[in-house]
C-alpha cells in the first residue's frame, strides 16, 4: 500500500466537513475564496459545475502536492438558481416559492491535484418535491432551524425532512452538500482509496 498524498477540502462548509469525515481520511480545510456569482446566461447546473472546479483549482494552485476536493450546490427552480438565503426574510420567500413544487438540487464535486496533472469532476442532481406548506409551517421551521446558510433554505438531514414529499437521488449524501459515492470514486482515481490507502 502507498502513502496517501495530503487531502484538502476546499470549503469551510460545516456540512461538507462532516460528510467528508465519514470516509475516515485525514484532511485539511482551506477556504478557496472564489467569487460565487453566476455568469450572465449561466444555468444553475453550469454554475454548480464551474464553482466546484474553480474552488478545487484555487487551492491546488497554492498546494500543488495535495489532492483537493471542491464542491458546490445550487438549487434549481424552473431554471432559476436559488442560493443561500442569508436572512430570515429571504428564506421565507424561497420556501413560499418552492411549496408544492419540484426543485432540483445540483451538487457538483471536483478533485484536482496539480502536481499529478489530475483533474476530474462530476455532478449529482437530486429531485426534491416540497409539500404544499402553510405559512405557519414555514415560519415555525425557519425559527427552529435557521437554515440561512443552506441553498434552498432547507436541511433534509434534520427537521427540514418534514417539509418534503419525496426525494429522488442515487446518492443519499448529495442533498446535504457532498455526494460521497461520487467523491469516493474521484478520490480513488486520484490515488486515495478510503478502504485501501495508508493514512499518513
Amino acid at each position: 500500500m502507498s502513502l496517501a498524498p495530503p487531502l484538502i477540502l476546499a470549503s469551510t462548509s460545516r456540512y461538507r466537513h462532516e460528510l467528508l469525515s465519514r470516509l475516515r481520511l485525514p484532511f485539511e480545510v482551506l477556504a478557496p475564496e472564489v467569487d460565487e456569482s453566476a455568469l450572465p446566461g449561466e444555468t444553475p447546473l453550469e454554475l454548480a459545475q464551474r464553482l466546484a472546479l474553480a474552488k478545487a483549482r484555487a487551492i491546488a494552485a497554492r498546494r500543488p502536492e495535495a489532492v483537493v476536493i471542491g464542491s458546490d450546490q445550487v438549487a434549481d427552480l424552473d431554471g432559476q438558481a436559488l442560493g443561500k438565503p442569508g436572512t430570515h426574510e429571504r428564506a421565507v420567500q424561497q420556501l413560499h416559492r418552492m411549496r408544492g413544487r419540484r426543485v432540483l438540487f445540483h451538487t457538483a464535486v471536483a478533485v484536482v491535484c496539480a502536481e499529478r496533472a489530475f483533474e476530474a469532476a462530476t455532478l449529482c442532481s437530486v429531485a426534491v418535491s416540497f409539500r404544499d406548506l402553510g405559512d405557519d409551517e414555514i415560519e415555525n421551521y425557519l425559527r427552529a432551524e435557521q437554515p440561512y446558510d443552506c441553498a434552498g433554505s432547507a436541511k433534509c438531514e434534520t427537521l427540514g425532512i418534514s417539509l418534503l414529499q419525496s426525494i429522488e437521488s442515487d446518492d443519499p449524501t448529495a442533498l446535504i452538500g457532498l455526494p460521497l459515492i461520487r467523491t469516493s470514486e474521484l478520490l480513488r482515481q486520484a490515488g486515495i482509496d478510503p478502504l485501501r490507502t495508508v493514512r499518513g
